[in-house]
């Protein structure tokens, strides 16, 4: 039962949408903008850093709230619950109920679940997961290579350092996810029409 009460109570935290609060403050909707997305990369794109740090900040904030509330509601299967909350977080960050389903692609949700893991499971799986996305990006210059390297990289490296099966799976469907997400991204890479990781004026 903890775990469809996680996911429920990750997935109303993620629907939080930051693209969305920030297009509303700066009077510009990124669903019409750019790529129509609402997560940071488009962000900063279209509105700049400012407002691509704000929105990609108070995406993996989703992650760790819903990860530690739900850590909290049941420390019997702690663990497993934010790892729970932290997939619904992502959930409601791509799929928001209010804005007919359409939201981002749930990287910095779950930049913010890998965090709280590392705090609580081993640091080990930050700092391989991120250097691993990192890496991918300094050297293609591809935000949706690093994004994708990144999503694969965490049921791989949590299954090495001995994460439960049940949160591999989920890690797994995660990074199913992400992949299918960044499918259009996929396309341009394969055509050559993909943007580069470029910084625009901040507004």
């Amino acid at each position: 039962m903890f775990r469809i009460f996680s996911l429920l109570i990750g997935y109303f935290i993620g629907c939080i949408s930051m693209g969305f609060i920030v297009g509303k403050i700066t009077k510009t909707d990124l669903r019409k903008k750019g790529s129509g997305n609402l997560g940071t990369t488009n962000a900063l794109r279209v509105l700049g850093f400012r407002a691509g740090l704000a929105t990609f900040l108070g995406d993996i904030l989703k992650g760790v709230i819903a990860f530690f509330i739900c850590r909290w509601l049941f420390p019997d299967n702690s663990l497993l619950a934010g790892v729970y909350a932290g997939a619904g977080a992502v959930l409601g960050h791509d799929f928001p109920f209010y804005l007919q389903f359409k939201g981002g692609k749930g990287i910095a949700a779950t930049i913010g679940l890998v965090l709280s893991l590392s705090f609580v499971f081993t640091p080990m799986i930050g700092l391989i997961t991120f250097g691993v996305g990192i890496i991918c990006v300094a050297f293609s210059h591809y935000i949706s290579v690093g994004s994708i390297a990144f999503s694969i990289s965490i049921p791989l490296s949590g299954f090495f350092l001995g994460m439960p099966e049940e949160g591999v799976a989920l890690f797994i469907a995660l990074a199913v996810l992400a992949i299918w997400r960044h499918k259009e991204n996929l396309k341009r890479l394969k055509s050559g029409t993909e943007n580069k990781f470029t910084l625009h004026k901040s507004v």
